[in-house]
């Protein structure tokens, strides 16, 4: 499990990983794409930008361009996750979900229950890097689309058939489930233009 680092900084490009709770392949159980999708839009509401991303059956790898914010960038990503935990745990109590709930409340430390927190959805931490330079952002958007079908993961024959992933995108052009900007594009962008 990664180490909690604060991001230092409120603006920029990172590369951001969240993985649920034990790895276990939460996101894949509720089909719950679509709530990661919708955090996406939140972002994007707020002026930053998607630039690149594979959601997994168990965590998400994604290429965030965070856009001059009065919160802390590990503010906006906790509230997310906390979003997106909501809707993980809704859904697994629609689906009857018994087993896993019971794990997910197991999993919750003795401080945080204090905070009336009920289930722990995702890995406490969450890892990150600060995408200083378009090789190492080539190198993680190889990273990340690579990641369906390569190690364990089975999930498509190449990067490009993976639907929830913005390989199409950067492979062919053509935009995929879910439409992201090209980083190239950020080098246009003024990151530390303030909030209208």
């Amino acid at each position: 499990m990664p180490v909690k680092r604060t991001i230092p900084h409120n603006s920029g490009m990172f590369f951001i990983t969240f993985t649920c709770y034990q790895w276990l392949s939460l996101i894949d159980t509720i089909n719950g794409y679509n709530i990661i999708y919708n955090w996406f839009d939140h972002l994007k509401s707020n002026r930053h930008f998607i630039n690149g991303y594979v959601i997994m059956p168990n965590h998400v790898h994604a290429l965030i361009s965070f856009i001059n914010t009065t919160q802390s960038i590990n503010t906006i990503i906790g509230n997310g996750k906390r979003f997106m935990a909501y809707e993980i745990i809704n859904r697994l109590e629609k689906n009857n979900e018994t087993t896993l709930l019971d794990q997910l409340a197991g999993g919750v430390e003795a401080t945080r229950k204090t905070n009336k927190k009920l289930h722990e959805v995702w890995e406490i931490s969450f890892d990150w890097k600060d995408c200083h330079s378009n090789e190492f952002v080539w190198q993680k958007l190889d990273y990340m689309h690579n990641n369906p079908f390569t190690g364990k993961w089975k999930l498509s024959v190449n990067a490009i058939e993976y639907i929830h992933s913005s390989a199409r995108f950067y492979l062919t052009g053509v935009q995929g489930i879910y439409p992201v900007t090209n980083f190239m594009e950020m080098e246009e962008v003024n990151f530390n233009k303030s909030k209208e």
